[in-house]
């Protein structure tokens, strides 16, 4: 999938239309159609406004991972890595027992 095709997925899914896009992105909604189109490439600086706009991650964005990471899920990940070792490690495990369960309910619910 190309960085047009995923602009245009995004903005699509999120009922945005090309002239909101340009507007959040600080551009025009025909240069977002032309991004989209594939026929120009834009800049860094306004596929990172474009991120932000569709509320994603810049590796998202363009294609560089398939997991969709909204900026809130993001800012989590950010403090718990800041977290001291010792409660990281616990919140982990928390994590890892949720999941655990969840799967384990999902399992048995087939």
């Amino acid at each position: 999938m190309t960085l047009g095709s995923h602009i245009a997925t995004l903005r699509k899914s999120k009922k945005i239309s090309q002239q909101e896009l340009g507007k959040l992105a600080g551009t025009s909604g025909d240069l977002i159609g032309r991004y989209e189109r594939d026929e120009v490439k834009p800049s860094i600086e306004v596929v990172i406004k474009l991120a932000e706009a569709l509320n994603v991650s810049l590796d998202y964005l363009v294609g560089k991972t398939d997991l969709e990471l909204d900026t809130a899920a993001l800012k989590r990940l950010e403090l718990i890595s800041k977290l001291p070792q010792e409660e990281k490690k616990q919140l982990l495990h928390v994590i890892d027992a949720l999941l655990r369960d969840f799967n384990a309910k999902k399992a048995y619910s087939i």
